[in-house]
């Protein structure tokens, strides 16, 4: 039996004073999605709630959080207004995977890479166009999924000082073909790639 997850969709309130702070800064949107999950979870607490989310945008549209958790989020912890949300429960999906089965797919992620040559603690990448396509076929295919089309765009990360992290973010998108659900589930409930407290990592799927 797989371990739960949660899935959540806020509909944000773009008026609301803690939602335009939250928009203009990564760090901040953390810290009030890290309302959703329990206290005392240890020194890594968003690895062990599985916090992972994805802001995402349309014209004319107001801003959408999607949210991932382990357990049910605690909703009544946001600012009252701060949003509107629905809430699933991903087992009826993590069931439905199945070897061979086309899906569609979307994911904002990290990606980087870091040269040998400069050691563990060396200069961070930010890879773009092709290298970054290379990027997320060697991911996805780690992750159980072998694409047939792949889109990147570049996503836009505000830096709310100098001295904050950077994460080159890029936004994934095509269909694949599940060929190991047991290491896609994996990879669903704790997100691919680096920057994850960034709005990176969440990967969602649907049928094609």
């Amino acid at each position: 039996m797989n371990p739960p997850a949660t899935f959540t969709r806020i509909r944000l309130n773009p008026h609301h004073p803690v939602v335009r702070r939250d928009l203009a800064d990564p760090a901040a949107l953390h810290r009030t999605l890290m309302r959703l999950v329990p206290d005392g979870l240890g020194p890594h607490p968003r690895q062990q709630a599985g916090l992972l989310f994805r802001l995402e945008t349309a014209p004319g549209q107001p801003p959408v959080l999607l949210v991932q958790t382990h357990q049910p989020p605690q909703l009544t912890h946001l600012p009252a207004t701060y949003g509107t949300a629905e809430t699933r429960d991903l087992a009826p999906m993590f069931h439905a995977l199945t070897p061979g089965r086309h899906v569609r797919y979307r994911i904002t992620a990290n990606a980087s890479t870091r040269p040998p040559s400069t050691g563990a603690r060396g200069k961070v990448i930010a890879l773009r166009g092709d290298a970054a396509l290379a990027w997320w076929h060697r991911r996805a295919t780690g992750a159980g999924l072998a694409p047939r089309t792949a889109d990147a765009a570049p996503r836009p990360f505000r830096r709310p000082t100098r001295h904050s992290p950077y994460h080159a973010l890029t936004q994934f998108e095509g269909t694949a073909t599940i060929t190991d659900p047991d290491t896609l589930i994996h990879a669903l409930r704790t997100g691919i790639g680096q920057g994850k407290s960034y709005g990176a990592g969440l990967l969602t799927l649907a049928p094609a």
